[in-house]
């Protein structure tokens, strides 16, 4: 079987890169890879925070594999391998972990959707990004249609869908969907800063923050504090929140055992 995502490791960050040329395109096989490479990094206690990106500059992920598609036209029951899909990205949205997409090309499709998974994404001024689904008739089916909204509110979400047409870097930055727009070439390096500055700190409480705000967004407002009230009291069972109080008293720096 072709290999389409590579790992590698910096200290406690793991680079994800996904090359499957000439524009990385989302097939069934990178999907599956992703999945077992985010199993693997779930269970290292030795990375903190994964960096996601595309190889090359041309693409993060231009979208799905068409080639893939005639093979559904006018197939029933089609929404069970769908939904296999949904579940891939879930598990890479949900992974205990801080993730950080840096968009290097053509963000589109689901390369867009695949980047809606990340905590964080930062996109290179040249980076042009969309769902153009709707141009082959059909719609976002990875998840667009429900991360986007909520990310950039539903009027935006659907005056792109619509139109189908990409935006740049700097309109999704305004809009809300990409946290740093950097120049061509950039982008990584200023993952791998973001990724030292969260990597200082206790994995079980960044964790905890990633799901409170996950789990809590789905929830109202009372069911969201009781939530966050029952992780704020796991935390506090955590051998990091000892050694983070005695250090702060001590006035030095933690070392975090990540435990």
């Amino acid at each position: 079987m072709s290999q389409f995502v590579f790992v590698e490791k910096e200290g406690r960050t793991a680079i994800v890169t996904i090359d499957n040329p000439p524009l990385n395109v989302m097939s069934q096989l990178v999907v599956q890879q992703l999945e077992t490479a985010y199993d693997e990094l779930r269970a290292d206690q030795e990375v903190t925070t994964i960096i996601l990106t595309g190889a090359g500059d041309r693409a993060f992920m231009a979208g799905a594999d068409i080639k893939e598609f005639p093979k559904l036209i006018g197939k029933q029951g089609i929404k069970s391998e769908i939904m296999k899909t949904h579940s891939a990205l879930q598990k890479l949205e949900n992974i205990g972990k801080p993730t950080i997409a840096v968009l290097n090309g053509l963000t589109l499709g689901g390369g867009c959707e695949l980047a809606l998974t990340a905590d964080i994404r930062i996109a290179e001024e040249h980076v042009q990004i969309g769902l153009p689904e709707v141009k082959l008739g059909l719609f976002p089916g990875g998840g667009g249609t429900q991360r986007l909204p909520r990310l950039v509110g539903a009027a935006k979400a659907k005056e792109w869908m619509f139109a189908g047409n990409p935006v740049s870097a700097q309109e999704a930055l305004q809009a809300g969907l990409v946290n740093h727009v950097m120049p061509k070439g950039e982008g990584l390096e200023k993952a791998k800063q973001l990724a030292k500055q969260f990597n200082r700190h206790s994995l079980p409480a960044l964790s905890r923050i990633k799901t409170a705000v996950n789990e809590g967004l789905d929830e109202t407002l009372t069911d969201g504090l009781e939530l966050e009230a029952e992780l704020f009291e796991e935390v506090f069972q955590t051998e990091d929140i000892k050694e983070g109080v005695s250090a702060f008293i001590e006035k030095r720096q933690a070392v975090f055992v990540h435990k």
